[in-house]
């Protein structure tokens, strides 16, 4: 069992300014590592909300300090954003009286696949995967060529798995966009799963735009009081639509921290 009371673990996750739930994995993830007693203290930090990752390491008292990013990918934001934020190198960096170690972020770690598989079993019970279409949602941007990287190795890996009729990504600012998965895909039953962090700004108000589940966006998930998710199945453009919530949300996650620490031990031991 990972036991680090002589270390601080930092969440970093990306907060926002337009939606309230889209933090609310990051805390809950704190909270259950802090109930676990793994580590001396457990903090979280944002980059659109605070506390800030520019100033968390104000607040942590232990010298050894993880960062993990609580993100999907290994693009702009892990690999720019919070090293520029937090005066990151490679690994290992002192700063000041810290030592921070750097960490993978969640959505590198290989446990992704056997989440994503559950959450789309879940979300369409009974419905025969050999007729239905599995889209793994991520962002896209041109920021980074390897924000789209996350979702396209889950597709491979799940359809190596041989389960589904066809497994594909989708997109919501390059292509294949998810707005097209009607002509993207050929099965009469769809499941389409985020494979974002939250049910915030993107999974929850703009991906059902983009599907056609809503004409326009609900609001935020925590102020509605019928979700989208618990309208399906969806009948719509001669198919028979599900969606998900975020992976994001999924309790393993919490392993998934820890995995990545411990991980980064064995890449640089002591």
């Amino acid at each position: 069992m990972l036991t680090k009371s002589d270390s601080a673990l930092v969440i970093a996750g990306h907060g926002s300014t337009l939606n309230p739930d889209s933090s609310g994995p990051t805390w809950a993830l704190a909270e259950e590592i802090r109930r676990r007693g793994v580590f001396g203290e457990v903090h979280c930090a944002f980059w659109k909300e605070e506390p800030s990752l520019r100033q968390i390491l104000h607040c942590v008292d232990r010298a050894h300090v993880y960062v993990v990013p609580n993100f999907i990918s290994e693009g702009y934001f892990t690999k720019t954003v919070i090293p520029r934020e937090l005066d990151l190198g490679d690994g290992v960096t002192r700063i000041g009286r810290h030592v921070v170690k750097y960490c993978e972020p969640v959505g590198n770690h290989p446990r992704m696949t056997e989440l994503l598989l559950k959450r789309a079993a879940e979300i369409a019970p009974g419905v025969p995967p050999e007729k239905t279409s599995l889209f793994i949602v991520g962002h896209g941007t041109d920021l980074n060529e390897n924000s789209a990287v996350a979702a396209k190795r889950e597709v491979d890996r799940i359809a190596a798995l041989g389960r589904y009729r066809e497994v594909l990504s989708g997109y919501m600012e390059e292509a294949p966009l998810i707005s097209e998965w009607d002509k993207l895909s050929t099965s009469p039953n769809v499941v389409v799963v985020p494979f974002f962090i939250s049910d915030g700004l993107h999974s929850y108000e703009d991906i059902p735009v983009l599907l056609g589940i809503a004409t326009e966006s609900p609001g935020a998930a925590s102020a509605n009081r019928t979700s989208v998710f618990a309208k399906n199945p969806y009948h719509l453009r001669g198919r028979t639509l599900y969606y998900a919530s975020s992976i994001g949300t999924e309790a393993g996650f919490a392993e998934v921290i820890l995995d990545q620490v411990a991980a980064f031990d064995a890449r640089h031991p002591a």
